[in-house]
């Protein structure tokens, strides 16, 4: 199964120069945890619920803070026509819950989540939630000395 297949088409996006305060609005109202950041007609980074509570509520920052300066710069993506096995195994090793989906011209089409993986492809799913999951990592709550 090709990841087109099993992706989320309709993706709302941000521009970098709102505000956190309108991205948390928008991810309130579409009841997701990422909006992909956009500039023209490219893909520039992305927000995410965690972007705004670690990089500006813990860091006191204002709700008039800026998109550019929470988002994630480092965009990890996939393209439309790759096979979903592919994709999940790297979703399993960058330990993403999703992926924006690009196509061959570098343009968003879609976000390809872990449930969108469930819904469609079962051992696709398993394989990535397990990679995931692993204890440790950039984002790990284990105590480090």
């Amino acid at each position: 199964m090709r990841v087109s297949d099993a992706m989320t088409r309709e993706v709302r996006v941000c521009h970098p120069g709102q505000s956190i305060c309108d991205a948390a609005r928008l991810m309130a109202e579409l009841d997701c945890g990422v909006l992909p950041v956009g500039e023209g007609d490219r893909l520039v980074g992305m927000i995410t619920d965690r972007d705004i509570a670690v990089r500006a509520v813990a860091q006191h920052k204002s709700p008039d803070t800026l998109v550019r300066d929470a988002m994630s710069n480092e965009v990890k993506y996939c393209f439309e026509d790759q096979h979903v096995d592919q994709v999940a195994r790297n979703m399993s090793d960058l330990r993403v819950r999703r992926l924006p989906v690009l196509d061959r011209d570098k343009r968003l089409v879609g976000i390809l989540s872990l449930g969108d993986l469930a819904g469609s492809e079962i051992r696709a799913a398993a394989e990535a939630v397990t990679g995931v999951s692993r204890h440790g990592g950039p984002h790990s709550q284990c105590l480090r000395i």
